[in-house]
């Protein structure tokens, strides 16, 4: 029978091959999560599910409960997701940089019944946090952490979890239309935004992703995107979980670490930002120095890619693959096998086909769709892969006939009408490091400073991370703020550290257009390279 759940999936890959290595951390994990590196096989993979499923549900997992999850990339995160999904539980994983301010929302909105973490080095005040927020939310959560191996007492009022290969055989009770996930967006209403999916749409978006990168249970994966949103869940886990091949984990991003492990574990298939294949690419002593032999292809995407540096890799022969995607379910993939030309692949995106998913553009002017190039439209998607609606929905986010609205800005280049070019974000969100920022939820949040009358948020071109954030400020009368007053009310609010800005600007007032709107473009021309010249 075919698998219709992520837990069929992993049952099927352990039926292979139980002794063929199927997930491995980090070498470098024990400066960022508790214990050392581990290496499991399917069938030692397995069995840790079944008894963390059966741990957890002793906990309050179950059959729809949703349980919340902040664990960088370990074993330990990889394991918890499948012991949710095999017990029935939504799984609600928050990215590592969430604190307090987007955690106490996102509880408020998924209201978890259990909440999953575990000792960092690096965040020695983790826990405690974690349980400063639960203790103010107005429901139960039961606290969870992952034991440290220090023997120290416990945070008072956290159960701990270990991981075991000992317990019973847990029989997994999902189903196809199970939600599977609720994972987090940034969007222009100022708060990130529930996105739930279900066991079919990470099936279907997985074999989209499967078919497009001819992933078989030969390849090993190297996985520094974190597996908490469609990039880490449905562009990596899924689709291992579908080829049984093997799942090295990565988190954060550690170039010598990285290129270790791409060399001595044989990668075949990862993922990296265009900035670091930018760089590597211009060090040819660097990348000479590393066995890049076994790679065949790196994903790549969330900014227009460089051609020169698609042809690059190639002549390296590393294929790299321009990817477009959204929690929501939106995806596309330009491969050389769609599009063979590495100028066009770092620029264009095939129209979707096949597994029922359909895009179009639209005209936001008049609503109508576009069949021809050279016009710049809305692009829209509809089918299997796409969500139902946010976890706060006011059905806004679909138009009339069901498709949702990606707020990304498309023209075709060709007629027919089959590649599509990227032109802008329609939403009003930087992207800073591969990370959505919503420009609404930080505005609004240096609103609350006292000596800031208004402010606009817009992102600023960075060679290393794509995007960084900076903030054009109206002062308050008699009031002259500084970046690190910002800063320091942010820091005060709980805010991740990826939202704080990074250059600021006093203005006498921020542009508009004839109905009152900032102007966005007009802010960012200032701090383009050119205007800096």
């Amino acid at each position: 029978m075919d698998p219709t759940t992520i837990d069929d999936l992993l049952r099927a890959a352990v039926e292979h091959d139980p002794d063929a290595l199927a997930l491995a951390d980090a070498p470098n994990r024990s400066t960022y999560f508790s214990g050392g590196p581990t290496r499991l096989s399917w069938a030692e993979l397995d069995a840790s599910v079944d008894a963390l499923a059966a741990d957890l549900t002793g906990l309050g997992a179950g059959p729809g409960a949703p349980v919340a999850i902040q664990l960088p990339n370990v074993t330990e995160l990889v394991i918890t997701l499948l012991a949710c999904w095999r017990s029935g539980a939504t799984a609600v994983p928050f990215p590592i940089q969430h604190r307090s301010h987007e955690l106490t929302h996102g509880l408020a909105v998924s209201r978890p019944a259990l909440f999953v973490t575990g000792a960092r080095p690096d965040r020695p005040d983790l826990v405690e946090e974690i349980a400063t927020v639960i203790a103010s939310h107005p429901g139960e959560i039961v606290l969870a952490a992952f034991d440290d191996g220090s023997g120290e007492d416990a945070t008072a009022g956290v159960e701990r979890l270990a991981l075991r290969t000992d317990g019973r055989r847990f029989e997994g009770v999902g189903a196809p239309d199970d939600v599977a996930t609720v994972c987090w967006t940034s969007g222009t209403t100022g708060t990130p935004k529930g996105v739930p999916r279900t066991n079919a749409m990470w099936l279907t978006a997985g074999h989209f992703q499967l078919d497009q990168l001819g992933l078989s249970r030969d390849d090993r994966i190297l996985c520094p995107f974190p597996i908490v949103n469609m990039a880490g869940i449905g562009g990596m886990l899924v689709p291992w979980l579908l080829s049984g091949g093997a799942f090295h984990l990565h988190q954060p991003l550690d170039l010598p670490v990285f290129l270790q492990q791409v060399s001595s574990e044989q990668i075949t298939y990862t993922v990296a930002p265009p900035p670091l294949l930018n760089m590597l690419l211009a060090n040819a002593p660097l990348l000479d120095s590393v066995d890049t032999s076994s790679l065949r292809r790196i994903g790549s995407g969330s900014a227009p890619l460089d051609p020169g540096m698609v042809a690059g890799w190639q002549e390296r022969g590393v294929e790299i693959v321009n990817i477009f995607g959204s929690n929501e379910g939106a995806a596309m993939l330009s491969t050389a096998a769609t599009v063979p030309d590495p100028a066009q692949r770092a620029r264009f995106f095939p129209r979707p086909t096949g597994s029922g998913i359909l895009a179009r553009l639209v005209d936001l002017t008049s609503g109508e769709e576009i069949t021809s190039s050279g016009t710049v439209g809305e692009l829209r998607f509809a089918g299997p892969t796409v969500f139902d609606g946010y976890l706060e929905s006011d059905g806004s986010e679909f138009d009339d006939d069901g498709y949702f609205r990606t707020g990304d800005l498309f023209e075709w280049v060709d007629e027919p009408p089959t590649l599509m070019r990227f032109v802008d974000r329609a939403k009003d969100i930087v992207i800073r490091g591969g990370m959505n920022i919503s420009a609404a939820e930080v505005e609004g949040l240096l609103s609350g400073h006292p000596s800031v009358g208004e402010c606009a948020v817009v992102g600023y071109p960075d060679a290393d991370l794509g995007e960084r954030l900076g903030v054009f400020v109206v002062a308050t009368p008699d009031t002259q703020p500084t970046l690190d007053e910002l800063i320091g009310h942010l820091r005060g609010l709980g805010v991740a550290s990826y939202k704080l800005p990074e250059r600021m600007d006093v203005v006498d007032a921020l542009p508009r257009n004839p109905v009152g709107k900032v102007t966005k473009p007009d802010l960012r021309a200032r701090w383009a390279p050119s205007a800096q010249a």
